[in-house]
């Protein structure tokens, strides 16, 4: 089931939520539509809901295609603390994990939409990654985890 219509499912009271859940991740960003572009169009993400807050302010989720994992809440940076924070939310650090069922297949996908690698693809214990960078700085790491 979709991440969206379990979302719809749980608020209209059709299914209950499970006892604890990471549902939600804050990723800050300049521009909303910049960033939907990015997420949508280089990581080949879905569009989950955009709604207007006012002032604004948007409930923008994007996630991976499939996810019924977390989904990322895009926050257009408030002040001059979030704008600093932006493409830095780990301090230099991998941020987020991109899980993939064929590495091959996403890597070159994800390059030939742009998207910046800073290593070439490796093996390791717990599967194939290679670190990159989004389009605020911030370090992912695409994985395949082993089997």
């Amino acid at each position: 089931m979709h991440l969206a219509e379990l979302r719809r499912r749980r608020r209209l009271g059709l299914i209950l939520a499970a006892p604890l859940a990471l549902g939600t991740v804050t990723f800050l960003v300049r521009d909303y539509d910049e960033a939907i572009r990015y997420f949508t169009g280089a990581l080949g993400f879905e569009l989950i809901e955009d709604t207007p807050l006012g002032a604004e302010k948007r409930w923008v989720l994007v996630a991976p295609p499939s996810s019924e994992g977390a989904a990322l809440l895009l926050a257009k940076a408030a002040d001059e603390e979030q704008t600093a924070s932006m493409g830095r939310q780990a301090g230099g650090r991998v941020f987020l994990f991109l899980r993939s069922d064929d590495f091959e297949r996403d890597h070159a996908a994800m390059s030939a939409k742009g998207v910046r690698f800073l290593e070439e693809p490796r093996q390791e214990t717990y599967g194939t990654v290679a670190v990159f960078e989004d389009l605020y700085g911030n370090r992912w790491d695409l994985v395949q985890p082993a089997k």
